[in-house]
């Protein structure tokens, strides 16, 4: 049986919502999928080398195309010959330079849409989101599709965001082009650069413990995978020329409102930390949140880095938002194809490798860096001889793994794809960056050494130099030695013993400063002097 293949286009296809959306497309086996985003060529992550898209790569049914939103031609080069246009999330990063980031949602909506029109494209689903009707300051129980847009954005993305949605909406029926926009609630998932990352960062460094205003406030989230699934059924009814879809928009999300505190709470414990237990209050909260937008604004430049989102998660913690799905299960068929418990269960699904609980990589990885601590200062030669032979090693068993066939005694070997040794243009960068600011820093303070004035600072550098030059000369191989165990160890332990831990080194950090004081209270008083003289000079 033949399969009469239809094509689409799917703008954003390589980010966070348009990766999910292309897999679903490609495993449905009916679709020619055009990929096109601001990246300048298609790289495969390593997960993806024997996935449905590189099949498809190979099997010609999927391709790329570089595309700029702000640039038309390059959208008609995409689009021409597609029947079906999602229009999802690009890559491209946001900043708080107002011009970018309209050009960017807005006249970038205008450019898909006219672009559709000339290429005589079908049907056009953009993917929007809930924060359109949402103001920032007044709760939302159970919204549906007649809330009007927000009178007043509390962040500009969603104001932009909502101009984007009414733009798609308005040229539905225009030269035959059918247009729908589905708003999902706070999506996560695999590749999610706010909600999850956010909470996990925290938890890192501790503040998760804390929870922001009552705890009691409940929002929607919408898993990846259901916000791909209901663009799908979005075409499929929009493809039936229904009038209750199109030019329409509705809610998305996973049918299971729950409160914010308490998502975050089961992030954690799947994850092995402690749930929260410290209440701060909303108005202290608020207060902090706008002192630091405050500060950051005016000390970068008015570019606030998107990455961390903390508007956003202050937002889901102080504020009620939940809505309705009703419309889209009747009109568009929509309904969740993977469960909030289940959506986590995925997500934390890493957290037996980074908190070590996983006892056959836990031995592996101490195995590894037991051998590499044997080899480097137990072996007799030295480290360049060391490095030399281990390099020599390696290159001999890639070798040998890459001859071995395909396929031995009936075990399929795997390949190590050439991507596995790239490194990407933004670590490089991010690496590049990281050493200009150490290597301007450690300027700034010899030139402050050099000019003899700061003795605080002398002796900051002094006395560390000292103990690392011992350490060094003398006891290095013992302090790998004791770092390689305490790499293995002192994670379980402080899991175990957490509350008792931040007690002893609360008690360590209040008898030192106090010590300190003391000792610098008992200096004599010309030393006194002497130490704080450039303090009081400034």
């Amino acid at each position: 049986m033949v399969i009469d293949l239809r094509t689409c286009t799917v703008i954003g296809g390589r980010g966070f919502i348009g990766r999910s959306l292309v897999q679903r497309l490609l495993k449905l086996g009916d679709w020619i999928v055009r990929i096109a985003d601001s990246d300048d060529s298609l790289r495969l992550d390593h997960w993806e080398e024997n996935s449905p898209l590189s099949e498809a790569l190979s099997a010609n049914r999927a391709s790329y195309f570089h595309v700029d939103v702000r640039n038309k031609s390059q959208l008609i080069k995409a689009i021409e010959g597609s029947s079906v246009v999602f229009y999802v999330e690009t890559t491209t990063s946001f900043t708080d330079d107002f011009y970018d980031c309209y050009t960017l949602i807005v006249k970038g909506a205008k450019n898909v849409i006219n672009a559709c029109r000339e290429c005589k494209v079908k049907q056009l689903i953009y993917n929007s989101t809930a924060d359109v009707v949402f103001d920032g300051l007044h709760d939302i129980h159970n919204g549906d599709e007649s809330l009007l847009y927000a009178w007043k954005f509390k962040d500009m993305l969603s104001d932009l965001k909502a101009q984007a949605e009414a733009l798609v909406l308005f040229a539905n029926d225009v030269d035959g082009l059918l247009t729908c926009a589905l708003r999902p609630s706070n999506v996560f998932g695999p590749g999610d650069t706010e909600i999850i990352p956010f909470v996990v960062n925290q938890a890192k460094s501790g503040w998760a413990k804390l929870i922001i205003g009552s705890g009691e406030n409940i929002s929607d989230f919408t898993y990846v995978e259901n916000v791909a699934h209901a663009l799908m059924c979005a075409e499929k009814a929009l493809g039936s020329r229904m009038v209750s879809v199109s030019g329409k928009a509705f809610f998305i999300t996973n049918l299971e409102p729950v409160k914010f505190s308490e998502f975050v709470s089961l992030i954690l414990e799947d994850l092995g930390y402690q749930r929260p237990m410290v209440k701060l209050p909303a108005r202290l909260v608020k207060c902090v949140v706008s002192l630091v937008k405050w500060v950051h604004t005016k000390t970068a430049s008015g570019k606030l880095n998107h990455s961390i989102p903390l508007h956003n998660v202050v937002k889901l913690a102080l504020c009620t938002s939940t809505f309705s799905c009703s419309a889209a299960k009747k009109h568009i068929g929509y309904s969740p194809v993977v469960s909030l418990e289940n959506d986590l269960d995925h997500m934390v699904a890493v957290a037996d490798i980074l908190l070590w609980r996983d006892e056959k990589t836990t031995f592996a990885c101490f195995l590894a860096v037991a051998l590499l601590y044997h080899w480097f200062f137990f072996s007799g030669r030295t480290f360049i001889s060391s490095a030399a032979k281990l390099l020599l090693l390696v290159t001999g068993a890639l070798t040998g793994y890459g001859i071995l066939p395909s396929n031995i005694f009936g075990f399929s070997i795997p390949r190590i794809s050439a991507s596995s040794f790239e490194i990407s243009e933004v670590d490089m960068t991010n690496s590049a960056k990281t050493i200009v600011h150490m290597w301007n820093r450690g300027a700034h303070v010899i030139k402050a050494l050099a000019q003899g004035e700061d003795w605080n600072l002398f002796f900051q550098v002094a006395v560390p130099l000292y103990f690392l030059e011992l350490i060094v000369s003398r006891y290095l191989t013992a302090a790998i030695g004791v770092g390689v165990a305490l790499a293995f160890s002192m994670f379980f332990v402080y899991q175990q013993y957490e509350e008792e831990i931040d007690g002893i080194a609360k008690v360590l950090m209040i008898t030192t400063k106090e010590a300190m004081g003391l000792v610098m209270n008992n200096l004599p008083a010309p030393l006194t002097s002497f130490l704080h003289k450039p303090k009081e000079d400034e």
